[in-house]
């Protein structure tokens, strides 16, 4: 597709999608197992878990204050129901509704190790997701010693505790592998990830019962030759702040598209509605991107529609640090500060804009080669 009509395409697709939002017109999208949206399970407040989990998050840089929680949390925008807790049922069945009323097949859970607190709530998430026909897959964080050996171990130990589970997620593609994306995995050197992820390394996964489809993180440029090097089944590029690195910026997708379909690796791209986190991040400010109504969601999903990715991840279902949810967001004001919210659209207006994007995702063909192991 020359650069011409890609661009054009991209236009037309935003206007509509426009046009469809502002109509208001409810209509019906398939839960896709192609569209994939990350998950913050370590939420937690008094009522169900003793105390608040990171709604009460630090202030980087300032020795130690903290959000108390309750009205005043670690986020610029405030979710529609209050503070939650994943472990309070109801909860998690409102957000199991919501995303698949988006469209959106699978959930990508952030994962910070064994016994951890999104450990532990993992069984329920699993049974929520199943009881709504959606999946779980893994995002395996960068826990306390994780390396290459140790990320082995974890996979095997997720595998072996909820393989079996109708809420965990295989690529039908990808020869019904489970899926786990790891964050920062450039913080481990490619010689370690061969051992497990190259065929003939001394630790693989490869050809065991524990094979999974292993998708890690393109930050800098030169991270393809990296993640190939280490034996990645694919690349992921997480970041909602477009521009921030290398692999978050959507003038690069269809290069690295191209280096996917040479070396036969998945690219999913990552799409935000927007990015600020300057609650928790003062300093951070160079690096807000506004939401324009909709606008720099629909550019992010453009590209990546363009990129002609048979997979795409959302930033995020519910990462309300850093601005990237399309959860519910609400109005509100407190004695030391205002959130910001979605006005003067609904408070769901980012689910209907995922649901009419992925309407779109899934119709367009895609050329992507798969990854091949």
């Amino acid at each position: 597709m020359s650069r011409c009509l890609t661009t054009f395409t991209s236009v037309a697709i935003i206007t509509m999608i426009a046009n469809a939002a502002t109509a208001d017109q409810p209509s019906e999208v398939k839960a896709s197992s192609h569209v994939h949206a990350f998950y913050y399970g370590w939420y937690g407040t008094p009522q169900v878990d003793g105390k608040y989990l990171n709604w009460n998050h630090p202030v980087v840089g300032t020795n130690g204050r903290q959000f108390p929680g309750g009205d005043d949390i670690g986020a610029n925008f405030y979710p529609q129901g209050g503070c939650y807790s994943p472990n309070d049922e109801k909860t998690l069945d409102r957000q199991m509704k919501e995303l698949r009323s988006a469209g959106i097949g699978v959930l990508v859970a952030s994962w910070w190790g064994r016994d951890s607190y999104t450990d532990q709530n993992l069984p329920r998430l699993l049974d929520a997701a199943a009881a709504h026909g959606l999946q779980v897959a893994i995002h395996i964080e960068p826990f306390g010693g994780r390396n290459a050996l140790t990320t082995r171990e974890a996979i095997q130990y997720l595998i072996e505790r909820h393989g079996e589970h109708a809420g965990w997620y295989r690529a039908a593609e990808l020869g019904n592998r489970p899926m786990f994306y790891v964050y920062d995995s450039y913080l481990t050197p490619p010689t370690q990830w061969a051992e497990v992820l190259q065929a003939g390394g001394a630790h693989t996964l490869r050809g065991t019962k524990f094979d999974a489809v292993v998708i890690g993180l393109w930050v800098f440029p030169w991270d393809g030759l990296s993640l190939t090097r280490g034996g990645f089944d694919g690349f992921y590029t997480y970041f909602g702040c477009e521009g921030f690195s290398y692999g978050s910026t959507v003038a690069n997708w269809p290069t690295m598209a191209r280096f996917a379909e040479r070396n036969h690796l998945v690219f999913i791209p990552s799409v935000a509605p927007g990015y600020e986190d300057t609650r928790i991040r003062p300093m951070n400010g160079r690096n807000s991107r506004q939401r324009q109504r909709g606008a720099f969601y629909d550019r992010m999903f453009a590209a990546a529609i363009d990129a002609r990715s048979k997979w795409v991840s959302i930033t995020s279902y519910n990462e309300w640090h850093e601005g990237t949810q399309i959860e519910p967001a609400i109005s509100k004001k407190i004695d030391t500060f205002t959130y910001e919210d979605y006005s003067p659209d609904p408070p769901d207006f980012y689910l209907k804009r995922t649901r009419d994007w992925v309407g779109r995702f899934e119709s367009t063909e895609t050329s992507a080669s798969p990854a091949k192991r």
